[in-house]
């Protein structure tokens, strides 16, 4: 067993699974170590594999880079910190202090959530009617109208009439933009290629969506920007995907959806008993208790009070 000391360099080989080695080829594949095997011993404290390898995936997660050798030892140099640093932590023992033990608390029913909702989430079948179900309802809402457009950005009001004047003498738009507009599609012609309502700000949204195509803008439109003058050109209506491609996406869909509502059972089914010291449980009065009284049932009170 090699025995070094914390800051030392250690070479941390990550292929299918993890091996640790210090200059040398892994002597047994990762993949098929079982969990429980101890990658280090600290201070007479066992540390196995599997809390490492739980560590390395989060913060790979966390920084979203490439795992390679140096991202390897850098995780790897952070994992002997933050044992050492735990350790310390109970010599001290500050896992006895409130605070530390409620965060330790709210991590185990984090984790325990996770699970669970994940091993609920395996055992939820989806069918293709839901599926195809599913897929309507997003075709219905997915529906949209794309716009194709130009732009002309300028600092004022003022500014923005002179162009808009330049473009009724018959300028060029494109033209124009190069000369006049500030923003950075000035030197494309202003051009904005393909966009949807969502992708732009209020007032320019609106403002295209009120416009015919082959006309601009006889207003200047404000915004956050400056003042644009607009010319749109094309419209269309973007297609959803097909079904076929938009399989995976639909099951997760489902999926969330199911596990959604079995939470929600889970809830209504959970007998909880509240300490009333401590949570404020607002009463339901008479009236929130009643249901909502219609039009009808109005105009006969209004009957009532004038007799």
């Amino acid at each position: 067993m090699l025995k070094t000391r914390v800051s030392l360099l250690i070479s941390a080989l990550l292929a299918s699974g993890l091996c640790l080695a210090e200059d040398k080829a892994p002597a047994a594949d990762a993949a098929v170590l079982p969990a429980n095997v101890t990658i280090a011993t600290v201070n007479g404290v066992a540390y196995p594999l599997d809390v490492f390898r739980m560590f390395f995936m989060e913060r790979l997660q966390e920084a979203q880079g490439e795992n390679d050798p140096a991202f390897q030892q850098q995780a790897f140099n952070e994992f002997m910190t933050m044992v050492v640093a735990a350790q310390e932590a109970q010599k001290r023992k500050l896992q006895d202090a409130p605070d530390v033990t409620a965060a330790l608390d709210v991590q185990r029913l984090k984790v325990l959530s996770n699970a669970a909702l994940a091993d609920m989430a395996r055992g939820i079948q989806v069918t293709d009617d839901e599926l195809k179900k599913a897929y309507d309802e997003v075709k219905k809402n997915a529906t949209r109208i794309e716009y194709k457009a130009r732009h002309i950005l300028v600092k004022d009001e003022a500014e923005a009439k002179k162009v808009i004047k330049e473009l009724d003498k018959g300028a060029d738009f494109g033209e124009l933009a190069k000369k006049k507009s500030e923003g950075p599609t000035g030197k494309n012609g202003g051009d904005l290629d393909w966009f949807n309502a969502d992708q732009m700000v209020k007032p320019f949204a609106d403002a295209v969506a009120k416009m015919k195509a082959g006309t601009y803008t006889k207003e200047p439109v404000q915004t956050q920007f400056g003042w644009h003058v607009i010319n749109l050109q094309e419209t269309r209506t973007a297609e959803p995907p097909k079904f076929e491609d938009a399989k995976p996406q639909l099951t997760a869909l489902v999926q969330r959806q199911k596990l959604g509502q079995e939470m929600s059972k889970l809830r209504d089914g959970a007998m909880v008993d509240l300490n009333e010291e401590v949570v404020k449980v607002s009463p339901k009065t008479d009236e929130a208790a009643q249901p909502a009284k219609t039009d009808a049932d109005k105009k006969d009170e209004d009957k009532k009070d004038k007799k």
